[in-house]
């Protein structure tokens, strides 16, 4: 963005364009739908407002999703869900320049606005773009750049924008596996952080947070004034640019469930390895509750902490939280020591338990979730193997010699 050009801009709208406005200039407001891209933030594509004044000769397209990473502790804000982006504007040209060389397709709908509609349209949105105005708390489903934009220009139709219904009902996990079929990591990773409310059936409207889908909303959608007239919200669309192949960025060679039935097959490959040299490698007890910990910290921290939408509702954390970490040292203990202890027990009625209820548990699970929990499971079947027998004969044997006593 040129924010050179962009404040010539907006000081010369806020003192022409909007005092302009009643004397005649002619205003055009339209939706652009960009198509994805093949990083990770462009994977669902985007959302912009353009609006072009033919008697001022300005030709602007007004974008919700612009953020800073060199804004202090931006990372650490956008883990917590506290992360704050602003609206800003630029000129057409370069918004086209910038998404023809990623190679996205860019689709134009240009709204059916009354004159008056739409001079309080560019209104808005040069209010929205002063100083105190342009920074709002962005939220990834609930209020982003797509929804932004559809409200402005809710707000500014006179009457009421109705959509029409959809046939499907997806949800938000659905629409977001849409959009990463093509990256399977990147679905496994959204899968682990969401929780069971990402899995609830969307309404028509919360189902357009996503540019792709508000784009199919809005060509379908009327505008019903006070009279009970109606009108197309959408008066004309067309594709500005066509989407151009684009190479898809190598992510691991392996799939999640190919990696996940190896991560099996090597867990019970060790448990089979440790009954015939009759000993325990307590090295990858460490290994394993380590990174199980590790990774329930953060879930717990998400879980507990983080305002992004639908993390505190994860039940993943049945399986992945950070008690390991407070027990690594009693395992390791018991193992040189060639016994159970408690935590065996425990953690293997905890993970039997979440496997058994998956399939009743109201969260869809990534494709890694079940290999993972088998290969915990893993960990206490093999010390039950090994010492479990004994131990009970080693009771037997003291109750005997109690009775002989």
């Amino acid at each position: 963005m040129n924010k050179f050009l962009f404040g010539i801009f907006l000081l010369f709208s806020s003192c022409i364009g909007i005092k302009g406005q009643s004397t005649g200039d002619s205003i055009v407001a339209s939706l652009l739908t960009c198509s994805p891209g093949t990083k990770t933030y462009s994977l669902y594509g985007h959302t912009g407002l353009r609006v072009k004044n033919v008697t001022q000769g300005l030709d602007v397209v007004f974008n919700y999703g612009v953020f800073d990473f060199r804004r202090p502790h931006f990372t650490w804000h956008f883990i917590l869900g506290e992360c704050d982006y602003e609206v800003a504007g630029y000129p057409f040209a370069a918004f086209m320049e910038e998404y023809e060389k990623r190679g996205s397709s860019v689709i134009e709908q240009t709204l059916n606005l009354t004159q008056e509609e739409a001079n309080r349209l560019f209104a808005q949105l040069i209010i929205n773009c002063q100083p105190e105005n342009k920074i709002y708390r962005y939220n990834f489903l609930l209020n982003n750049c797509t929804t932004r934009a559809r409200d402005q220009i809710e707000e500014a139709v006179t009457g009421k924008v109705v959509y029409e219904e959809s046939e499907e009902h997806p949800t938000y996990r659905e629409l977001l596996r849409r959009m990463t079929k093509e990256y399977p990591w990147t679905t496994v990773g959204n899968d682990l952080l969401l929780g069971a409310h990402c899995d609830t059936v969307l309404s028509d409207r919360a189902a357009q947070f996503l540019p792709g889908q508000l784009l199919q909303y809005f060509a379908q959608a009327r505008v019903f004034d006070a009279q009970g007239n109606r009108k197309p919200l959408v008066a004309k669309t067309e594709e500005l640019v066509a989407a151009r192949p684009q190479a898809i960025p190598e992510e691991f060679p392996l799939s999640p469930l190919m990696v996940g039935l190896i991560m099996v097959a090597c867990g019970l490959l060790i448990v089979f390895f440790e009954y015939l040299i009759h000993r325990q490698l307590w090295g990858i007890d460490i290994l394993l509750m380590l990174l199980q910990g590790l990774a329930g910290c953060l879930l717990t921290f998400m879980f507990l902490f983080s305002k992004h939408p639908t993390v505190g509702s994860n039940w993943q954390i049945w399986l992945l939280n950070p008690i390991p970490l407070f027990c690594i040292f009693w395992v390791v203990k018991c193992a040189i020591q060639k016994r159970t202890c408690a935590y065996h027990y425990l953690n293997l009625l905890a993970i039997g338990l979440f496997i058994v209820f998956m399939p009743w548990i109201p969260q869809s699970f990534s494709a890694l979730t079940l290999p993972l929990a088998l290969l915990l499971l893993t960990r206490p079947v093999s010390y039950l193997i090994r010492y479990g027998r004994k131990e009970e004969v080693k009771s037997d044997k003291v109750k005997i010699d109690e009775v002989k006593k």
